[in-house]
């Protein structure tokens, strides 16, 4: 009679720990919240940049909000209430290909994406963002509903 052909103890426990591992990964990738979820934004804010509590922000990075359809809003920076710019008011603008339009400093509302975008710059009411933490304050409301009826959202990032 012949004996069988155990597997090796040891085989068989390496092969079993990498398959524990494994599905332990699989899981976390799962159920993880990450980027936009794990900012809680509210359902009318889609997207913000730099995003909820991020660290090691350049200077120069531009502020953007991005709406829902339908939304509007304004934004304040570390107390700084910036004029909004909308970009369906500039008017007839005859731009040639290649050429650039000079806006006044402010947040800058597109219409048709419903975004807010904030760029500093040495003209605007907040020229750079200096290391330390910053404030972003976006109060947002229906387009039909005016902005009395506005809510608000704020968030900080950490530059340097």
């Amino acid at each position: 009679m012949r004996a069988r052909n155990l597997p090796d103890p040891k085989l068989l426990l390496a092969s079993l720990v990498i398959a524990v591992g494994l599905v332990m990964i699989g899981f976390a990738l799962a159920t993880s919240i990450s980027g936009d979820e794990a900012a809680d934004l509210p359902p009318a804010v889609e997207r913000v940049t730099p995003s909820v509590d991020a660290v090691q922000v350049l200077q120069q990075t531009q502020v953007i909000v991005d709406l829902a359809e339908g939304y509007e809003g304004r934004l304040v920076i570390d107390d700084v209430a910036l004029d909004t710019i909308r970009l369906d008011e500039i008017g007839d603008v005859d731009v040639q290909p290649g050429e650039q339009i000079d806006l006044p400093p402010g947040a800058v509302f597109e219409p048709g994406n419903d975004t807010l975008t904030f760029t500093p710059g040495e003209n605007a009411p907040v020229d750079r963002f200096a290391p330390g933490v910053h404030r972003v304050e976006v109060t947002y409301w229906q387009t039909v509903d005016g902005p009395s009826r506005g809510r608000t959202f704020s968030w900080t990032f950490e530059a340097i």
